[in-house]
């Protein structure tokens, strides 16, 4: 592997920032640092609130960066572009069109200079690798959750994009779609080799998926707390990795890590209603007085 392959992607002291009208600016993330291998998949994890999400819309372009930077192969990025491919809890698709048409969007904008068969053996291609064979005619509005979530991510891998994001892509399924999107992800960037951040909080998904998980700490000022290694070979087998026993060591390291930062976060709210209480009892000391 290539210097380039084994950076990849190369995110360095990423800070998403917000203007606070009554002091300081509030740093939501700070000081994010992450490499990604060409190929490799990392979730990323951490409670509800912590910036996981703003971590991936930062990566994608789609929200300012306040500082840091990021490069993809090299090459510094600031803003959105078909390089990187965004799949969202919901599937985003334009309700008149179908799921061919949904897809063709991408493809003609990726695509300008490739001929009408091109893109159309394209958009075939993708929507028959996500189990869409049958249903590519299909509105959103004749379709299951389920089925509208393989259109986004057929729209997004059609992009051949260099870095796929995936934003909490299983959220709003079933535990047996989940399962099925779930191999189906899997199975097409295996073959593809997209390097891949994945945005979820199910620990579970996060073992079997990923190659590596990393750890967020609470926020505001969140960042890397921890990072874990998943050898687990490609391309897997649900079953395996449930057999494996280092499956279930993985679980209680990321399971102790989450309880540690809830623990962390209601000792800091603890902190805050002592100091406030302090402050009412001085304020109602000097009333009096």
């Amino acid at each position: 592997m290539s210097n380039h392959d084994r950076r990849y992607v190369e995110i360095a002291n990423l800070t998403k920032a917000y203007p606070n009208p009554f002091g300081k600016d509030i740093e939501v993330v700070k000081d994010f640092n992450m490499i990604l291998r060409k190929g490799e998949i990392v979730s990323v994890i951490g409670h509800s609130g912590c910036g996981k999400s703003t971590v991936l819309t930062m990566v994608a372009g789609l929200n300012e960066i306040s500082s840091g930077s990021l490069a993809v192969e090299g090459r510094e990025v600031s803003g959105p572009g078909p390089d990187r491919a965004v799949v969202f809890q919901s599937p985003c698709l334009l309700p008149w069109m179908s799921s061919f048409e949904n897809v063709m969007l991408g493809v003609k904008q990726c695509y300008p200079h490739g001929t009408k068969k091109q893109r159309k053996e394209i958009c075939e291609y993708y929507l028959n690798l996500v189990g869409l064979a049958d249903s590519m005619y299909r509105y959103p509005r004749e379709m299951s959750g389920g089925m509208q979530q393989r259109v986004g991510i057929a729209r997004a891998i059609a992009l051949k994009p260099q870095v796929l994001l995936l934003d909490e892509p299983f959220g709003r399924l079933d535990s047996l779609t989940r399962m099925d999107l779930q191999d189906i992800i899997l199975g097409i960037l295996d073959k593809e080799r997209i390097t891949t951040m994945v945005i979820t909080h199910d620990v579970d998904e996060a073992i079997y998926m990923s190659d590596r998980i990393c750890m967020m700490t609470n926020g505001p000022e969140a960042t890397v707390g921890q990072i874990l290694d998943v050898p687990f070979q490609r391309p897997r087998l649900r079953q395996d990795v449930l057999d494996d026993p280092h499956y279930y060591d993985f679980r209680f390291a990321l399971i102790a890590f989450l309880e540690k930062q809830e623990h962390a976060k209601d000792s800091h709210i603890e902190e805050v209603k002592r100091r406030l209480n302090a402050t009412e009892e001085v304020e109602a000391e000097k009333v009096s007085v």
